[in-house]
């Protein structure tokens, strides 16, 4: 017998292969076939072989197995005389589907299935051994790959199903279970429909087209219903799913729940709108300040003092209300009190190193003051304090101004008292004051304002609604 050659039909017994040779179907195979005699020496080859061991072993020299080295499949070195093939040559029975590693002689190493079979005369005597190397590499990286994905799909934070052309659910992530309230064992073998609201159906017959067609859909924003009935609004990618041949047969679906995104944009939306409401409400309160104070300012240099005092008072007044903190979950105000207000007004007027009450004094009830009504209290408590200055109580160190606070019904009173002041000059003449009283205490506060002059100093009344001063701004 030649080498590389498989022993004569009469040495194997009979062959029927017609007019084809057993060699020279082994040859054409693409998988590594040889064959080995009863003692495990080499006896033929393929070509398939000589590639996968990268060596081409001495026939009838070489044992059991044409590679470099062996290794068994955890790493560890495989003798020759214990591979599959020296197995099978022993126990004189098949050894299929047995793993190893072959190492090739420059370095590279192979993850194979071994699949040796002896072969028998008539008598059972052995005559030798076949043997087909399959080569692992692809289907491990394949396996390896799947792992890991596999392992994404499990671990992701998005639901990630999968389904056949006919709309059945085949696969069900845990992020799906979280989401939409069914096990996956509810869920698979389920229509998709089960989490699509009756009036989405359509969307379902559109995405199956589009995936036939090849086409994947990305960031599709729609609504899906979970097992409570509830709703959920989520951005969708579909992409098909095909088999090896390249067919579509399926859809894979990754849902992200965009509630808390959809909650943000119409809390931002909303503050958008808070900030040009409260912007425009900013110039036109400025320029209203600054129309008004025009009227009674003699000079630039007046009407500069005076606007800047007054936007002053607002911005102190204001500051009581900015949030510490603010969320897109939920923005809320800090509500301030009309006792705060008053002394955040007042405090300006007052000289640092005296006593605080012994210039001012301010008792009785609290109230909540919010929304435009820290504006108008805020403007109205400035012009007292102003005129105080000015012209009474405060103008004189010995001066001081008692202010009483009232709950009747449903009016909050407050009454300003001013003692120790210069002498009392009633007048009648239009001012700031006056004017912002007539447009904000009769309609913003459904209140009114009472002056009388007694000898010791000015007493003002302020009354107001009670639900007017704690309402929020609702425009």
């Amino acid at each position: 017998m030649q080498d590389n050659e498989m022993p004569s039909s009469a040495s194997m017994d009979t062959f029927d292969m017609a007019n084809v040779s057993l060699k020279q179907v082994l040859d054409a195979l693409p998988e590594a076939v040889y064959t080995v005699d009863q003692d495990g020496r080499i006896t033929y080859f393929n070509d398939a072989a000589a590639v996968f061991w990268g060596v081409r072993p001495e026939l009838r020299k070489s044992e059991f197995c044409g590679s470099w080295r062996l290794y068994w499949p955890d790493g560890r070195p495989m003798p020759h005389d214990e591979c599959p093939m020296a197995l099978a040559l022993r126990q004189q029975v098949p050894n299929r589907g047995h793993e190893a590693i072959a190492e090739r002689p420059d370095g590279s190493r192979v993850p194979f299935q071994a699949f040796p079979t002896p072969i028998l005369n008539h008598s059972g005597k052995l005559l030798g051994a076949i043997n087909m190397l399959v080569d692992l590499t692809d289907s491990i990286a394949i396996n390896q790959a799947a792992q890991r994905y596999q392992a994404i799909i499990q671990s992701s934070d998005d639901a990630i199903v999968s389904k056949d052309l006919n709309g059945i659910i085949t696969s069900w992530n845990p992020a799906a279970e979280q989401m939409f309230g069914y096990k996956a064992e509810e869920a698979i073998g389920q229509p998709i429909l089960l989490i699509i609201p009756a009036d989405h159906h359509s969307e379902e017959t559109e995405i199956i087209g589009r995936i036939r067609r090849g086409e994947r859909t990305e960031n599709f924003e729609t609504i899906r219903r979970r097992k409570d009935g509830s709703l959920v609004e989520v951005s969708l990618t579909t992409s098909p799913v095909r088999d090896r041949r390249g067919i579509i047969v399926g859809a894979s679906k990754i849902a992200r729940d965009i509630t808390d995104r959809r909650r943000a944009e119409q809390q931002q939306h909303m503050l958008i709108r808070e900030m040009d409401h409260r912007i425009k409400n900013l110039f036109a309160l400025a320029n209203s300040i600054v129309s008004l104070s025009s009227r009674f300012a003699e000079t630039p240099g007046e009407l500069a003092i005076s606007v800047g005092r007054r936007m002053n008072a607002l911005s102190r007044a204001h500051s009581l209300t900015t949030p510490s903190s603010s969320t897109a979950s939920g923005r809320k105000e800090q509500l301030t009190t009309l006792h705060d207000l008053i002394w955040t007004i007042i405090s300006p007027y007052v000289d640092p190193r005296e006593e605080p009450a012994l210039r001012c004094k301010v008792t009785g009830a609290d109230i909540t003051v919010n929304g435009p009504a820290v504006t108008s209290m805020a403007l109205l408590l400035h012009e007292f304090a102003t005129n105080a200055a000015k012209y009474g109580a405060l103008s004189v160190p010995e001066g001081r101004i008692d202010i009483d606070c009232m709950i009747e019904g449903d009016e909050f009173v407050l009454q300003w008292v001013e003692a120790g002041g210069p002498p009392v000059v009633p007048t009648e003449k239009t001012g700031f004051g006056t004017l912002l009283e007539k447009a904000t205490v009769s309609t913003q506060l459904d209140g009114r304002v009472t002056r009388s002059w007694d000898p010791e100093g000015i007493v003002i009344k302020l009354t107001a609604n009670k639900e007017r001063l704690s309402a929020a701004d609702s425009e």
